[in-house]
């Protein structure tokens, strides 16, 4: 995402977007692997907890690039 070539405006709404669907893949993450009582073989749970570790980091890193940007602009 090239994030110079938005508006702060595009940024804080992209910003919010990501921040949103961050929070729901954790609440998610969360439901399934502490408040469920379904039975995920310890391969299956280690994939899918590398899965979500991987795209949680692409979410907070694409979080950090646009909070940069917006600093840089002085606009967060």
């Amino acid at each position: 995402m090239e994030t110079e070539h938005l508006t702060a405006e595009q940024l804080k709404a992209e910003l919010k977007k990501l921040r949103d669907e961050l929070c729901d893949m954790e609440d998610i993450h969360s439901f399934t692997f502490q408040k469920t009582q379904v039975h995920i073989s310890a391969e299956k749970a280690s994939n899918m907890q590398a899965e979500f570790d991987e795209e949680c980091g692409q979410y907070r890193e694409r979080i950090a690039l646009i909070e940069k940007e917006l600093l840089k602009r002085g606009a967060l």
